[in-house]
């Protein structure tokens, strides 16, 4: 046995700063995720290849077309007001990181995908007082495990109107609509003001619609719609209550739909709503620790704020200070330097709730993105509890929660599927883990589903590139089942806001001053390339050759440390590793047991055999040329990794 207990060359790096992610590349994959939860007729151009067409007699019984728009998450339920957020925080990552985004070719990508979402929109707005907020019902479709092309679900369509209103979904949707019409002012200018429309349509008063010179007779209110018909969505579309409850009420809405009418129109009467709503409709009172599809008001004052700073607050400045008060109070939580700071994981992700918690970071993230730059364009610091705070370091904030999803963390996993090495294989997404209807088209029933699919403990069958998963729990542990919906599951609206912070982070800031008018540039025309088709598995030989451990890295075995951080606590210095294992061989390595001594400290990624560690349970062999990853957290030196034994098969 002392042979097998011969070191591997280590190769020890040394450098305090995180390793760098390829944001880039991130960017794009987080794009694509997209184009995966499409519904309706699929374009010519699209790239997820392993879905096809579906949902095309939505809307039919009700007499409306509502084909297409986005499934939510991992069923195949469209949901309104979750739809809409995930286009609001899609246009607003473009209007703010536009030119980083055509600089690295994914400008034209992104516009696409906000498309595909306003299109839907004008769909679901057929009359200027009626709104369908949601497709499928949410009880049914999660009692079967069907791929979206199979769905025998109930498609009924929910719509609000007068005598059911709905202000939230209502208001959401007109942010949505006014956000988009400044992605497309320069280049489609009457889809632009299509959308423009619409908006107006959604908020605006019947007093105000003669004031624009819209006709009143022909365009029937929706400021009206939404500020005079006030009432809950979900109190209207009831099915909707057990999904996406709308918890924080209309008020927030309301003046995010105002907030982004004025930054689309400049109409003084959307900054007057704000000035004269703030503080009984909450803007100026809520200090919030967290944004997202239900809870508008960190972002509602994050952008009053940024017009303050603009210059355009006039005879509301005192009013606007209070909704900036409120933005930062909401910043400074995030940071830790508030009088009330949001929750961490040991690790450091921003923690909020068990369900989908990834939801939260990405969307604060971005907030504290944007308002970064608002800062350094306005050359001032952020004004928190605990003292000034310069822009650097709360865009180093949002740096970290990404990092983090990207696989800086300390199970070293990425909880973004398909970017780095060990990332979710078991996503909990109907159409990723059911085998693409292309390659197999025999009908998969209700719960015939279930029972194969669902149940299967293999990796998807369908990668969903780019999706960003729930993510782990509160003390950073996580569990890669399709079961575990908590914590597998995507959702549209995880990943729309982190569009904006990975193409800042990619390109940089360029010397743009965030608070000049927004103009996003035309996306450069891309040639779209289908998704490659899966490589045809080989078959090992029946009889594994067993071999001791090599004794340097020129072996079939490479191992690889890095020193990735340190912090101290408690007045000890603690310092975390990275440990990456590559398969060097052309054959697939099995029962890999490695030795680790000197380990004064937790572990993630590698499963404790007692005596040795061995591969983590979501992992049974690592193929030809792959890698894995483990970490772990002590105060001394590298631990002492070796092979002990391994199976090439």
């Amino acid at each position: 046995m002392e042979k097998f207990m011969t070191p591997l060359l280590l190769l020890l790096c040394l450098p305090l700063a995180l390793a760098g992610h390829d944001y880039g590349q991130a960017l794009s994959k987080s794009i694509l995720f997209f184009e995966a939860q499409r519904s309706g007729y699929l374009p010519h151009n699209q790239r997820v290849t392993w879905r096809a067409n579906s949902g095309l007699n939505d809307g039919k019984a009700s007499g409306a077309d509502l084909v297409g728009g986005y499934y939510d998450a991992g069923d195949n339920v469209k949901f309104g007001l979750p739809m809409a957020f995930t286009v609001t925080m899609m246009s607003w990552s473009i209007i703010e990181y536009g030119k980083q985004m055509a600089a690295s070719g994914e400008l034209g990508h992104a516009m696409n995908a906000i498309k595909w979402g306003t299109d839907y929109f004008i769909k679901a707005h057929p009359q200027p007082n009626v709104l369908y907020g949601e497709v499928g019902d949410g009880n049914t479709d999660h009692n079967c495990w069907q791929r979206p092309e199979d769905m025998t679900t109930d498609r009924r369509a929910y719509k609000i109107d007068p005598s059911n209103p709905g202000s939230d979904l209502a208001g959401e949707t007109a942010a949505a609509m006014a956000a988009a019409s400044i992605v497309f002012r320069h280049s489609d200018p009457a889809y632009s003001s299509e959308l423009l429309r619409h908006a107006y349509q959604a908020q605006v008063s019947a007093a105000f619609m003669v004031y624009i010179g819209f006709s009143v007779v022909s365009v029937i209110a929706l400021f009206d719609f939404a500020d005079k018909y006030r009432g809950k969505y979900d109190s209207s579309i009831t099915v909707a209550q057990k999904y996406y409850r709308s918890i924080s009420g209309y008020n927030d809405e309301l003046l995010w739909a105002a907030a982004w009418l004025y930054q689309a129109s400049g109409n003084q009467h959307y900054l007057d709503y704000l000035g004269k709503n703030g503080d009984s409709m909450g803007g100026t009172g809520w200090g919030m620790t967290e944004f997202g599809w239900d809870v508008k008001y960190p972002g509602v004052q994050t952008l009053v704020a940024k017009f303050l700073m603009q210059g355009k607050a006039g005879h509301y400045a005192p009013v606007f200070e209070r909704y900036q008060q409120k933005a930062e109070y909401f910043m400074c939580s995030c940071l830790g330097k508030g009088s009330r700071n949001v929750q961490k994981t040991p690790g450091g992700l921003i923690f909020r709730q068990r369900w989908n918690n990834m939801q939260f970071v990405t969307s604060a993230s971005f907030l504290a993105t944007v308002y970064s730059d608002y800062l350094a364009s306005a050359g001032r610091d952020l004004k928190c509890s605990a003292g000034n705070v310069a822009p650097a370091e709360l865009l180093g904030f949002a740096k970290s929660q990404v990092d983090y999803i990207l696989g800086d963390n300390p199970r070293a996993t990425s909880y973004m599927v398909g970017y780095g090495n060990n990332y979710p294989q078991r996503v909990h997404h109907r159409a990723s883990s059911i085998v693409s209807i292309k390659v197999n088209p025999s009908f998969v029933s209700c719960r015939g589903g279930y029972a194969t699919w669902f149940s299967s403990k293999g990796s998807d069958p369908n990668l969903l590139v780019g999706a960003v998963v729930g993510g782990p729990d509160a003390y950073d542990n996580f569990g890669d089942r399709r079961d575990n919906y908590e914590q597998t599951e995507p959702a549209t609206y995880n990943n729309a806001p982190i569009l904006g912070i990975l193409a800042r982070l990619n390109a940089g800031h360029g010397g743009y001053n965030q608070l000049l008018p927004a103009i996003v540039p035309a996306p450069t025309p891309v040639v779209t390339k289908p998704s490659p088709a899966p490589k045809p598995k080989t078959i090992p030989p029946t009889k594994p050759i067993t071999t001791p451990a090599p004794a340097s890295s020129s072996g079939p075995i490479a191992i690889q440390q890095k020193l990735t951080t340190s912090w101290i606590s408690n007045g000890k210095r603690y310092y975390r590793y990275s440990t990456i294992v590559t398969n060097k061989s052309a054959k697939t390595l099995k029962n890999l047991k490695l030795s680790i001594s000197k380990l004064y400290g937790p572990l993630w990624g590698l499963t404790n055999l007692g005596n040795a560690y061995g591969f983590p349970s979501w992992l049974n062999n690592l193929a030809a040329g792959k890698s894995l990853e483990f970490v772990y957290i002590h105060t001394a030196n590298a631990a002492d990794v070796s092979v002990s034994a391994y199976t090439l098969a």
